[in-house]
């Protein structure tokens, strides 16, 4: 295989007849074919050809395949957004009467799937906690289908060995998905580790820019084959647009996250020092409890810093109001820095109690270290602490 930035930059579809460096964009709804024969062989798949945007697309198929080579997976389909690939994968992959075990600090809408709309069809997820995670066989039932986990998970930044998970997996013949998100392939490849299916949000720092929404999921052929096909009748295509831009940005994903990373670091020995921060969770750190695992799995720690701020819901709202610099915004892994206080924002609605279930907690703030001057980013996290 090419080294990860060759294939970055060099995976390109095919130059048409007018020889061009950069791939265009193909915003067409439909492909022809040049008579009847054509036509039943390629709806018949006995060649490879474009036949529908919402099937494939040549900008989509270079997202894809750029994906599938720096997960080392062996195909993927790209979506609309990350919950459509998250959907999607699940919906695609169950039946009635499944069950699925998944690590408890998720993302609000998947957690939402699993609580609200999976339990309509009869699928059932079993939460394990990521301190509790040696006992994680104790879940797993004989239906269980699918072993799921995000790591770094959000917004717990918490680190799940994905070596034990895969053996865990493989161990009870389960299909092993992992949200990869936090980490893009750049710092961490799951399959390695057996995962069978890997997910991303392509929004967050695959774009990097906060520019537009995608999501794909790569992973294991037949896998991904069903989920192809039900993405293909229930259509969640990603745009050819979309695909374009984030093909694009896949070309500078390995610099960008090498000095995201790098500004998180200088920015969690920051906010450790600061006297009105209780606690600080980033992968790197020797203060997090998965120190060496984050070691042993990613590249570098990411771009995602929690911090429990002292003052609780009030602390946190009083520190979103004084940020002068940083953004307040839904969005994550974006060249501008983002602060967020999910407590009194996102997972407002919950209890207390529902909050800490998922780890969130009064005071917890997530910050989204982006690619400005870290002195900058440092200053104005310190005066609205201060």
């Amino acid at each position: 295989m090419e080294n990860f930035e060759t294939s970055a930059i060099r995976t390109q579809t095919e130059r048409s007849q007018f020889d061009e460096h950069s791939t265009p964009l193909y915003l067409t709804s439909s492909f022809i074919f040049q008579d009847a024969e054509d036509m039943r062989a390629s709806f018949a798949e006995e060649k490879p050809k474009n036949l529908y945007s919402r099937f494939s697309n040549p900008n989509v198929t270079e997202f894809t395949e750029k994906i599938a080579k720096m997960e080392g997976a062996e195909a993927g389909y790209a979506f609309a957004t990350g919950m459509a690939a998250i959907y999607s994968t699940f919906a695609a992959l169950l039946s009635a009467g499944d069950h699925i075990v998944s690590c408890q600090s998720v993302f609000g809408s998947t957690h939402t799937l699993f609580t609200k709309y999976f339990p309509k069809w009869n699928i059932e997820t079993t939460y394990f906690k990521a301190e509790d995670a040696e006992n994680v066989e104790q879940y797993i039932k004989p239906n269980t289908k699918i072993l799921y986990l995000e790591t770094p998970t959000n917004p717990a930044i918490e680190i799940l060995d994905l070596e034990f998970f895969g053996q865990i997996a493989k161990k009870h013949n389960l299909i092993f998905i992992v949200d990869n998100c936090f980490a893009t392939p750049y710092l961490q490849q799951p399959i390695k580790y057996g995962a069978d299916v890997v997910v991303h949000s392509a929004t967050k720092l695959i774009d990097g820019q906060g520019r537009v929404l995608g999501g794909i999921a790569v992973g294991k052929e037949d896998l991904i084959r069903e989920i192809y096909l039900f993405a293909r009748n229930t259509g969640p295509a990603l745009s050819p647009f979309n695909a374009w831009v984030l093909s694009k940005s896949l070309e500078t994903l390995a610099i960008r996250v090498e000095k995201h990373c790098e500004n998180a670091l200088k920015v969690a020995e920051f906010l450790e020092s600061h006297p009105n921060v209780e606690l600080v969770k980033y992968p790197f750190l020797k203060s997090h409890q998965s120190y060496e695992v984050a070691k042993k799995q990613m590249k570098l720690g990411g771009n995602i810093v929690a911090f429990e701020i002292k003052g609780g819901i009030e602390g946190g709202r009083s520190f979103l109001d004084k940020i002068q610099m940083c953004s307040l915004s839904a969005n994550l892994g974006d060249t501008r820095t983002i602060v967020t206080h999910p407590a009194s924002t996102t997972h407002s609605k919950l209890s207390d109690e529902e909050r800490n279930e998922v780890g969130i907690t009064a005071g917890l703030v997530r910050c989204s270290v982006g690619l400005e001057n870290v002195d900058d980013i440092i200053a104005d996290l310190k005066q609205a602490l201060d």
